[in-house]
């Protein structure tokens, strides 16, 4: 399996020019279905959630990338999956909700689209609720610091930028395959606003964390 072979390498060369550090990687469970959730800051969050994970993991990437040529192949076999980004929430929530059916760890990013590296989170967005909700797999909390650093928007060549990945406690939901148990659609949708909201809070935590080991680490000098 090509996701195998190549993620000491990148964990190799990760360590070798970004200094990765990961935090609590035994907080992900071994096995079974479970959802990483992380804030998102660059493309490089992906392969460096994954490569700092204990366990291979899979992710959802919009269609047209498996079109191209070599590449569609390349990330095939690095564990993404397809999915068309036409509007169609209900596609994609099954997509996904299938890969956890499986028994696999999936990654996603709660906030939808990136961010600023340093500037606050933004809140999540419901469906990544739903998919928990209705999965009740277990969500672990991603933190990741440096990536937006060493590749912001507009860069093509990475900084050698200290990154660091630090996983939280796993968070439970009460699994209920019809949605929340509140009565009309306001209700469900209110449910799942707030378990991304959960998801996010528990994100912010491990990013105060950091900010508060890196000022004591800090004060030593």
């Amino acid at each position: 399996m090509l996701y195998a072979v190549l993620k000491p390498i990148a964990v190799a060369l990760m360590r070798l020019f970004f200094r990765l550090e990961v935090v609590s990687p035994g907080l992900v469970p071994a096995t079974g279905p479970v959802l990483i959730v992380s804030n998102h800051v660059s493309v490089l969050d992906p392969p460096f959630v994954g490569a700092s994970a204990p366990r291979p993991l899979f992710f959802m990437a919009k269609e047209e990338l498996f079109r191209i040529p070599l590449f569609g192949r390349l990330i095939r076999a690095l564990n993404a999956r397809p999915v068309r980004r036409d509007g169609s929430d209900t596609r994609a929530l099954k997509a996904a909700l299938a890969q956890l059916e499986e028994g696999r760890a999936l990654l996603v990013f709660p906030e939808g689209t990136r961010g600023e590296e340093g500037q606050p989170l933004r809140e999540g967005k419901a469906g990544v609720g739903m998919l928990a909700v209705l999965s009740g797999a277990p969500v672990v909390p991603v933190y990741v610091s440096g990536t937006g650093a060493a590749l912001p928007r507009g860069r093509s060549v990475p900084r050698p930028v200290r990154v660091r990945v630090t996983f939280g406690p796993p968070l439970h939901f009460k699994r209920d395959g019809r949605g929340a148990k509140r009565a009309g659609d306001d209700g469900r949708k209110e449910a799942y606003r707030e378990a991304a909201q959960e998801m996010m809070r528990a994100i912010g935590q491990l990013r105060d964390q950091q900010v508060q080991s890196a000022a004591k680490s800090d004060n030593r000098f």
